[in-house]
């Protein structure tokens, strides 16, 4: 981490079992469907087969491809913490400032997974996903309440609080 100079808070923790899963299952499914396609006495044969051959098995293999890619990027990422340093909420490559952010909420996608997103106070209607639920080693109830401790004890009074 580059912030030697402020106080580091970790707010929450990613885990790397799903990306792994998720590679290997990707990874399985494409030599599979590679050795299925894969017809022919010459390279050039083999190619030409994996390629035209059966259209809904090349849609498998590039789905497959797409899948192993898009979890190879996350496992590059899985090393990252959900944190704030007093001024920015940071996770990822994303960092936002503490005071803009008004709201945590869990939402889905349109693939059907489930994220913590933030509500930011910027003139846009657009939540920004802060992380996969699936990600999280946490409770997505406890890294929330976290956020939303941090962002109220910025403002002085703690958002979660009470008063009777």
């Amino acid at each position: 981490m580059k912030h030697w100079d402020r106080r580091i808070v970790i707010l929450g923790r990613l885990q790397a079992k799903p990306l792994l899963i998720g590679q290997l299952l990707c990874a399985l499914a494409l030599a599979g469907l590679i050795a299925r396609q894969a017809r022919g006495s010459s390279a050039l044969e083999i190619v030409g087969s994996i390629l035209f051959g059966n259209l809904l098995v090349t849609a498998g293999i590039a789905a497959a491809a797409f899948g192993l890619n898009h979890f190879h990027r996350m496992w590059r990422r899985r090393e990252r913490w959900i944190f704030h340093d007093g001024a920015k909420l940071h996770s990822g490559g994303a960092s936002w400032p503490l005071p803009l952010i008004r709201d945590v909420v869990i939402a889905r996608n349109e693939l059907g997974i489930a994220s913590l997103r933030l509500v930011v106070d910027d003139d846009s209607e657009v939540t920004r996903e802060l992380v996969k639920l699936y990600l999280l080693a946490d409770r997505p109830e406890a890294v929330r309440q976290s956020v939303l401790f941090a962002v109220g004890g910025l403002r002085g009074f703690p958002g979660g609080s009470a008063m009777n």
